[in-house]
C-alpha cells in the first residue's frame, strides 16, 4: 500500500485521514510510547506531547484517533507489558480467522461437528504451509524437505508470553474466560 490507514474517517473537512508511506515508520516510532506506557497518566502525557508533536500536526486524525477511543484504550494499560504484546498485535489472528471463515461457507453444511474440526484443521494446516512457503521465498531460500518438527501456526515463530495470556485475561474478565478455559 501506498498509505497507511490510521483513521477510517476524519471529522474535520480537508484534515489528512491518512499517513503517507514515508512517514509511517515515524508515525509508529512516535505513538509507540503511548501504548507501551505504564500507566494511563503517562500515556496521556506520551499523547499530548504527540498531539503537539510537528507529526501530530501533520496527522491530527491519528492523533484524534486516541482522544476518542480514549476511554476504551484505557482498560489496555491494565495489563503487564509482557501480555500486552500478545494482545495488541492481532493481524495474523484476524487474517486466520477471516480465510476460515472463507473456507466454513465456501462448504456450506456439515453432517456433525467431527466433520467441521477436521475440515478447519486441514485448513489451518493448508493455511500455515502456504505462509511459510512464503516466508521461505522471501528469505530467498526453499524447502526442500518435507518438515521434521511439529508444525506451528505460524512456522517459527513463537508468541512470547502466549501461555500466560489466557491467565491474565481470566483474572480481568472472569465471566467472559472461565467459561472457555475448561
Amino acid at each position: 500500500r501506498a498509505r497507511s490507514r490510521i483513521e477510517e474517517s476524519s471529522t474535520i473537512p480537508g484534515e489528512p485521514q491518512f499517513v503517507n508511506h514515508k512517514d509511517r515508520k515515524d508515525v509508529a516510532r512516535a505513538i509507540k510510547p503511548i501504548y507501551t506506557a505504564p500507566d494511563a497518566e503517562t500515556a496521556r502525557r506520551e499523547w499530548e506531547a504527540f498531539r503537539d508533536s510537528e507529526l501530530g500536526a501533520k496527522y491530527p486524525s491519528a492523533a484524534m484517533a486516541f482522544d476518542r477511543a480514549w476511554d476504551r484504550f484505557i482498560p489496555f494499560l491494565a495489563f503487564p507489558p509482557e501480555l500486552r504484546k500478545v494482545i495488541y498485535t492481532t493481524n495474523s489472528i484476524e487474517s486466520l480467522n477471516y480465510q476460515l471463515r472463507k473456507v466454513i461457507k465456501n462448504r456450506g453444511h456439515f453432517p456433525n461437528d467431527i466433520a467441521v474440526r477436521k475440515l478447519l484443521w486441514l485448513a489451518i494446516c493448508d493455511i500455515e504451509d502456504k505462509r511459510a512457503a512464503q516466508r521461505l521465498k522471501e528469505r530467498g531460500t526453499r524447502r526442500s524437505q518435507p518438515r521434521k518438527a511439529l508444525g506451528r501456526l505460524v512456522e517459527g515463530q513463537v508468541v512470547t508470553n502466549w501461555k500466560q495470556a489466557p491467565g491474565q485475561l481470566a483474572l480481568a474478565y472472569p465471566d467472559r474466560i472461565e467459561p472457555h478455559l475448561s
